[in-house]
């Protein structure tokens, strides 16, 4: 343990080294302090025109803000401001060696410092495009065969690779929500977030997102697939990264998986049709602080369409089988975030990637809120008994169905 602020002034004088600062990113939020104004930010230096800035990435829930900002006063002040806010984490890689810094409940610092193999060159192009949290010659990529040998994503991979680093961007922006908000607790050693990827499959995300939060805190991921073949090949690739102690697989059912512990975090990429609610329930039952689903097909919701009689003034929405599908889309996954709402989380729906890499782009966001009015059912009860529904999230919670 050390005092805070000594550790703060040495990571500032790592910072505005320009000539060996690689990258300094700042997480998580400080128990009951104000929390930061970003959910994380993100320096480097660039090479402009008019000279060497620090570039600040700020990110909020929805879109990243960039700035630039040039010589000692200027820089220093952002540093000075960002460095007084009530960051739990800071990670300052330089070109020898890298630093990590957790905050602990009592506001002493934790700094772990290690040596890097080989020295690295800083990257000060200015660019344009959007950051890649993982980029293409990321060792995971590699090792679960989105890039090739060289380290380029290959032509046939590129739409799995876009869509594995948008769910880790959401994931990294609902954690740091988490923390920030005082939800999600703040994992150690001892103690590390435990992460379950439910019917993980090839676990694309799952070591996707292992490699990415495993930069700024202790992380435990486990994947969980009922297939035999799927657990053989991702403890191999585990085995391979190096990362076996880290991440584990087992061959389980959703409703049949036993954990030693209730995860902290619980993920669900294109589980199909009401395997999407096993694992939506499943994270309910285990009183799982943040869940983050990307619905498949909706299979149940269509069907009942199909048998229950439409009510009057809708038809024009069920006529034609393509719309009829749609609205089933719709349909099962306002339900779902509105069951999830009243079983205490605040829910978000969004689209986490373009449909032109894939047609199934629904995400789930669901953080548990703790404390609180939760809201009425009235909506809720309204809407299933209008369309004649049985949602099957609500029979896997054992609440009665209005429809």
């Amino acid at each position: 343990m050390a005092e805070l602020q000594p550790t703060l002034a040495r990571l500032r004088a790592e910072i505005l080294d320009d000539e060996h600062l690689v990258r300094a990113l700042a997480t998580g939020r400080r128990r009951g302090q104000e929390p930061p104004r970003s959910t994380r930010v993100e320096l480097r230096y660039v090479d402009l025109k008019a000279g060497r800035h620090l570039q600040v990435v700020s990110y909020d829930e929805t879109q990243a803000h960039t700035s630039n900002h040039a010589g000692p006063e200027a820089i220093g002040a952002v540093l000075d401001d960002l460095l007084g806010q009530a960051w739990g984490n800071w990670h300052v890689d330089t070109d020898e060696r890298t630093h990590q810094l957790r905050v602990t409940k009592k506001g002493e610092a934790l700094l772990h410092t290690t040596e890097r193999a080989e020295t690295v060159a800083p990257e000060r192009a200015h660019d344009h495009a959007k950051q890649r949290l993982l980029p293409e010659d990321h060792p995971v990529l590699r090792a679960l065969g989105i890039s090739d040998a060289q380290g380029r994503v290959k032509p046939s991979r590129q739409a799995k690779y876009r869509q594995v680093e948008e769910l880790v961007r959401a994931l990294d922006a609902a954690v740091a929500e988490g923390h920030r908000a005082g939800t999600l607790r703040t994992p150690t050693p001892e103690d590390p977030l435990r992460v379950v990827d439910l019917g993980c499959g090839n676990a694309y995300l799952t070591f996707a997102a292992h490699a990415w939060l495993a930069r700024t805190m202790p992380v435990r991921l486990t994947g969980v697939d009922v297939k035999e073949q799927s657990r053989r090949h991702n403890s191999e690739v585990a085995s391979t990264l190096g990362v076996s102690d880290q991440v584990d697989f087992v061959k389980a059912g959703i409703d049949d998986v036993d954990l030693p512990q209730p995860p902290d975090v619980v993920l669900a990429l294109h589980a199909c049709d009401t395997a999407t609610d096993d694992a939506l329930a499943r994270a309910v039952r285990w009183g799982a602080d943040l869940v983050l689903a990307a619905p498949c097909c909706h299979h149940d919701v269509s069907a009942q369409l199909r048998q229950q009689p439409t009510p009057p003034g809708y038809d024009m929405l069920t006529r034609d089988g393509i719309l009829r599908e749609r609205l089933a889309d719709t349909l099962t996954d306002a339900l779902r975030a509105s069951l999830l709402r009243l079983e205490g989380y605040r829910v978000e729906v969004a689209e986490f990637v373009d449909s032109a890499h894939t047609p199934r782009n629904t995400l789930l966001r669901a953080v548990r809120v703790r404390g609180g009015a939760r809201p009425a059912s009235t909506e809720y009860d309204d809407l299933v008994a209008t369309w004649h529904l049985r949602p099957a999230l609500a029979e896997r919670l054992g609440r009665a169905s209005a429809g």
